[in-house]
């Protein structure tokens, strides 16, 4: 599937240390050091194509996009990888409810999100890719896990035997009762007759009346969600052989920890004897004016009708990351509006030829990511340039500030 367009990042003078990058693992609860490397292998999982990209879209992939962005600064090569979920239950369910045919609701959502992230100044994905086009990976991943006496049926439809993988559960720290409610509420099928344990996962489904099928060695049907992540990434993220670890970073939002990145970190592990993640990263929740942004609640906030009145897609990237990265936060009318203050107090100050010194706040920002991506900090380091500048201070180099600011944290003024 085709991805958006490459975005130019600015180089970055070789006189600024780079250190590496420590981030927030959620298998150990703490924040560890990603050793440098010449390569990374990061996955990132996409969106479920029924709906617009909401505001909790945009943070996760602004998140991945800070990373992806900090290790080519370091000189390394990123391969990354992201998924479409292009078929899948809510995906039908909404065509269904809507009158609509679920493919032309998939790609008319592909066409936005890839909209909303060239606006956004994401960096696309090297492989970009939908379920449907790797039926063929899941079916012989199916297969592997078969062979290593994982896979059951239940009637036409097979199962993954979660503990198969020993350390299933190490990732997401999860009571069993715990692990059966989520699982219940995101996707899950924990009381299905049949079935040897309540929390394995689907990875085959026969195909149903009225829905779509695709013929494979296993019939006729279509994939599990978990196991289309585990297919893709392996096949795509071509892991080293001989490694502890299969991939660098596993992320999405804190949604997915469980079921599905514990779902599909066990059926890597399983299939091919091997950790699946050194690092597993994820984005807190985005609410709105105190509430939980929700489907359900009908109350999502998209950037495409963001930009579409009037907002600057560059405010929305500063309002995104002016928070901490892995913390559940609100959007509301009073952080947008700091945002366009903030990016128009920046503007002016890059666009005057004098400005306060910039060369230790470059490296101070460089720092400020280093230590679990401190967007934070790196505001407030800012705008405290901000403020001297306008005091007249000088000594400063306005246009490297603005080629780091869109290298490192993709603000392009």
């Amino acid at each position: 599937m085709k991805s958006w367009p490459e975005v130019y990042i600015p180089t970055i003078d070789s006189k600024y240390a780079f250190p590496e990058l420590s981030l927030l693992n959620t298998a150990t609860k703490a924040i560890e050091t990603l050793p440098r490397k010449k390569k990374y292998r990061m996955y990132v999982c996409g969106i479920t194509p029924y709906d617009s990209t909401h505001l909790g879209h945009a943070a996760t992939y602004l998140t991945f996009d800070l990373i992806n962005r900090y290790l080519r600064a370091m000189g390394s090569k990123v391969v990354y990888v992201q998924n479409i979920t292009d078929i899948d239950d809510p995906l039908l369910e909404r065509a269904n409810r809507d009158g609509v045919n679920w493919q032309d609701l998939a790609h008319a959502q592909i066409d936005l999100f890839r909209s909303d992230m060239t606006t956004l100044h994401v960096i696309p994905p090297q492989d970009y890719i939908g379920a449907v086009e790797a039926i063929d990976l899941v079916t012989k991943k199916i297969e592997e896990l078969k062979d290593a006496g994982a896979i059951y049926g239940v009637d036409e439809d097979l199962y993954f035997r979660v503990h198969s993988d020993p350390d299933f559960g190490s990732r997401s720290h999860l009571s069993k009762e715990e692990s059966l409610t989520i699982f219940g509420e995101r996707g899950g099928d924990p009381a299905r007759e049949g079935k040897e344990n309540p929390l394995d996962s689907l990875v085959w489904l026969a195909q149903r009346p009225n829905e779509p099928g695709w013929s494979s060695i296993h019939g006729q049907g279509r994939p599990g969600w978990h196991i289309e992540c585990c297919a893709i990434a392996l096949h795509y993220l071509k892991p080293e052989k001989d490694t502890e670890y299969l991939i660098d970073i596993q992320g999405g939002g804190s949604d997915l920890i469980f079921p599905h990145h514990e779902m599909s970190a066990a059926q890597a592990r399983v299939s091919t004897g091997r950790n699946f993640a050194q690092l597993y990263v994820h984005t807190g929740m985005i609410g709105l004016n105190g509430q939980k942004m929700s489907k359900s609640l009908g109350n999502l906030v998209f950037v495409s009708t963001l930009v579409k009145s009037g907002v600057n897609p560059m405010t929305i990237r500063c309002a995104l990351m002016m928070q901490p990265y892995a913390a559940d936060r609100m959007w509301n009318e009073e952080l947008l509006l700091s945002a366009q203050e903030f990016l128009d107090s920046l503007t002016l100050r890059l666009s005057q030829p004098q400005c306060a010194p910039t060369s230790d706040l470059i490296q101070d920002i460089i720092q400020a990511l280093a230590r679990n991506l401190d967007t934070e900090r790196v505001f407030s380091m800012l705008q405290k340039w901000i403020d001297e500048s306008a005091k007249g201070a000088e000594g400063g180099n306005p246009g490297e500030l603005s080629r780091t600011l869109d290298a490192l944290l993709g603000i392009a003024i």
